[in-house]
């Protein structure tokens, strides 16, 4: 069988040139249909890329949040954990400890001895949920580095503790002698 333009060449109803026009404007618009098909692909390609991309960053902000609540969680759970390891004893509750706290004046009653180990910043009071509790200074120091609200009170920190502790150091002006035996 014979296509239909051989057909009408032999009949005479159209000529050479006209079946070649027709050839070549049918390769032209093959090709077009072609280009516009890749295009079109490319277009969908480069969508899927960018829906992509938003995706990950999306994903990856996410992930940053989520880090960022679980670390809070654990350092909370670290601090917690330190006040209730080396939370030290009250006492019998018969001498008054005032400090503040958030501009609040609050008290505790400890046992003398309690109270001066405070006052000689050998302990801290340190807040754990809604309760004060008392912890050796470097726990405290441990805890400040996690969170610095949590302590509430340290006496090393009051400008007369710290004049005091200078002159508790009069023996470092001394110097210890070399062929010191013991």
């Amino acid at each position: 069988m014979a296509s239909l333009q051989e057909q009408l060449l032999k009949a005479g109803l159209a000529d050479k040139s006209k079946a070649k026009q027709a050839r070549s404007e049918k390769r032209k618009k093959q090709k077009l249909k072609n280009k516009g098909a890749a295009v079109e692909q490319d277009a969908s390609k480069v969508a899927a890329q960018a829906a992509a991309e938003a995706k990950k960053e999306r994903d990856r902000e996410l992930n940053q949040q989520r880090k960022a609540e679980a670390d809070k969680k654990a350092v909370v759970a670290q601090i917690r954990q330190l006040i209730t390891t080396n939370q030290q004893p009250k006492g019998d509750g018969d001498t008054l400890l005032n400090f503040t706290d958030d501009n609040v004046v609050k008290r505790m009653y400890v046992s003398a001895a309690v109270h001066k180990l405070v006052l000689d910043a050998r302990l801290a009071v340190v807040r754990l949920d809604e309760e004060y509790a008392l912890v050796p200074t470097p726990v405290a120091d441990k805890i400040a580095e996690r969170d610095e609200n949590v302590v509430v009170y340290r006496a090393d920190l009051r400008e007369e503790n710290k004049a005091k502790s200078e002159e508790d150091d009069w023996y470092a002006d001394y110097e210890i002698p070399d062929d010191l035996t013991w």
